[in-house]
């Protein structure tokens, strides 16, 4: 009976190698384990629009049921991360509807993040030039953030008469920064630098823009190649534990490790080492 359970799970998994992205560009390495997801309208600085913001949740959120893709490098095209919600395709549309469509947008656009933050792919943003606005949500919703010194990350949303409560930002940037940097930075719509983003705690690491897509690449890959089963309970707790006090912190990362002490990778890390060899990790 568990086998046949366990049969019936697998079969709802599903490869992502191939996905036919419409609103941006996807692609993944021969194995499918680390994809890559290019917001590509250069021209404009790759702004989203009401169509992407969809097809992101959505992605991310069907991800959940990915059978190969273990980690994501999300970026921008030529230069730019992205520049926020296009002018003329979404703002200008938001300032002529009634407030039912303005919830229903606003509250799909957080879709976006929670989904980010439940798919079990560790995210790794490749942060280059303009990172604005929904942007600077996407990198901040993301696991790990590397960015070039050009980087300039900037929560706008002041500057066009809205509050700096967007997409969650009240809520994660103070977590990744601190309250007071993220009260500067929400209250002024400023841009922080790549070295005050570094400093601060919301760059992981700063590296040549040459050097930016292989370094994240490079990250991805070792995730995935990683006990990835193990870094999506990981990321489950670094979301769960935001609303627990201490004894129950304790309580739910014990439940957690012994699930994680049943797989069979724990068993093959014990069996590498001790036989001085390298893991391979199956995520089961």
């Amino acid at each position: 009976m568990k086998e046949q359970v366990m049969s019936e799970m697998k079969a709802k998994l599903r490869p992502f190698k191939d996905y036919p992205a419409k609103h941006f560009r996807w692609s993944a390495d021969a194995s499918g384990r680390v994809a890559t997801i290019t917001l590509n309208r250069p021209d404009k600085k790759n702004p989203l629009t009401f169509e992407s913001y969809e097809e992101l949740r959505d992605l991310f959120t069907n991800l959940r049921s990915a059978s190969d893709v273990r980690s994501i490098v999300l970026t921008g095209a030529d230069g730019n991360f992205c520049s926020g919600g296009d002018v003329f395709e979404i703002i200008e549309p938001l300032t002529r509807m009634a407030m039912p469509d303005l919830l229903a947008f606003t509250r799909m656009t957080g879709e976006v993040v929670r989904a980010m933050r439940k798919c079990p792919q560790i995210i790794v943003a490749a942060i280059d030039g303009i990172c604005a606005g929904a942007g600077a949500m996407l990198a901040l919703a993301s696991d790990l953030r590397l960015a070039t010194p050009q980087a300039k990350t900037a929560f706008l949303f002041t500057r066009v008469g809205l509050a700096g409560a967007d997409m969650g930002a009240c809520g994660l940037l103070p977590r990744v920064i601190g309250q007071g940097r993220a009260a500067d930075l929400l209250y002024t719509g400023r841009a922080m630098s790549a070295d005050e983003g570094l400093a601060w705690g919301f760059h992981n690491r700063l590296v040549p823009a040459a050097e930016l897509s292989v370094a994240a690449h490079e990250l991805a890959r070792s995730l995935a190649d990683g006990p990835w089963f193990a870094h999506g309970v990981t990321k489950t707790m670094f979301n769960q534990e935001w609303a627990m006090g201490v004894d129950e912190m304790i309580e739910s990362e014990a439940q957690a490790q012994a699930i994680c002490m049943v797989t069979g990778d724990f068993r093959r890390a014990f069996d590498a080492f001790a036989a001085k060899q390298k893991p391979a990790f199956e995520g089961n």
